[in-house]
């Protein structure tokens, strides 16, 4: 599902602090080349699986059982048609032009049409749903992702996603309501926040217990996901001979590393980029909440 981000330049800040501290606690101190973050990454992964379980998804089943499907879907396309003004910019800046024009009209058909986009009514003149971010453009003009991040609140990232949220807040409009509305219009906004996230995570029940059990190593499983998932986005589904090879150097220096330790347990260490592992979409994540297609 593609929902927009509302930025928060003080809860960005906060989740620095908060990720700074978890890596000062990290228990374990081993180094690893292709994940140098990796004990913070875990430490903040731990942090944002127990706010999950205490406050995301008992109120995401609360939701899930008040909220008729009809209604449900209706807010999932809202979200999702205001996201539509940054894709079509995001279209813009890689150059997309015909995709550029499918995504505005999209927009402007569901927001007149669709009733402000609670309906998607483009769906039904053949305008599909296109998923362009600003960590995909900058991705696109050829800034590297740098290594693998955890964020606090806000999961699976990378120092050039990290950017490109702040981009994301940018061209949304809710932002800017939030902002310059007054007291008013910034608890509305905060208020339409709280149920984006939550008509989120209610979405991602369903596969939760399937990629629970399907996971030996929760972390491993997410980072390798969201990686893929993002390659994948940036070259729009084209495998990239390049990429190809830097995923088999990293698994075998990170096999390696697990042949030297064969005394501890193998999920302490995870080799990027495992062969055949769906691509996820991880692009709004929260809290670390990612589903395989």
């Amino acid at each position: 599902m593609n929902t927009p981000i509302i930025f928060n330049r003080h809860l960005l800040l906060s989740c620095l602090v908060i990720a700074t501290a978890l890596e000062g606690c990290a228990k374990t101190t081993r180094y690893y080349p292709n994940d140098p973050w990796q004990s913070m990454n875990r430490s903040t992964q731990s942090f944002n699986d127990n706010v999950d379980k205490v406050v995301l998804k008992p109120v995401a089943k609360a939701y899930e059982w008040a909220v008729p499907d009809v209604v449900d879907k209706g807010v999932s396309n809202f979200f999702s048609n205001i996201n539509d003004i940054g894709v079509t910019v995001n279209d813009l800046l890689q150059f997309k032009m015909k995709q550029a024009g499918m995504d505005g009209s999209r927009f402007l058909i569901n927001t007149t049409a669709g009733g402000a986009g609670f309906f998607d009514v483009a769906k039904l003149v053949n305008l599909p749903k296109h998923n362009e971010d600003f960590g995909q453009t900058l991705g696109y003009w050829g800034v590297p992702s740098g290594s693998y991040l955890v964020l606090p609140f806000f999961g699976p990232s990378s120092p050039r996603d990290t950017a490109g949220l702040i981009g994301d807040a940018l061209l949304n409009p809710l932002t800017y309501v939030s902002i310059f509305g007054g007291t008013a219009a910034s608890a509305a906004t905060a208020g339409a926040k709280a149920v984006e996230i939550t008509d989120n995570r209610a979405d991602l029940l369903s596969t939760e217990k399937v990629i629970d059990e399907a996971t030996v190593d929760r972390y491993d499983f997410f980072k390798n996901s969201y990686q893929q998932h993002r390659k994948y986005l940036i070259n729009d589904g084209n495998s990239s001979s390049d990429d190809d090879l830097l995923l088999d150097d990293e698994s075998n220096l990170e096999g390696a590393g697990n042949n030297n330790k064969a005394s501890t347990s193998s999920t302490n260490n995870g080799s990027e980029g495992v062969s055949g592992s769906a691509p996820v979409n991880t692009t709004h994540h929260f809290l670390n909440l990612s589903t395989p297609k």
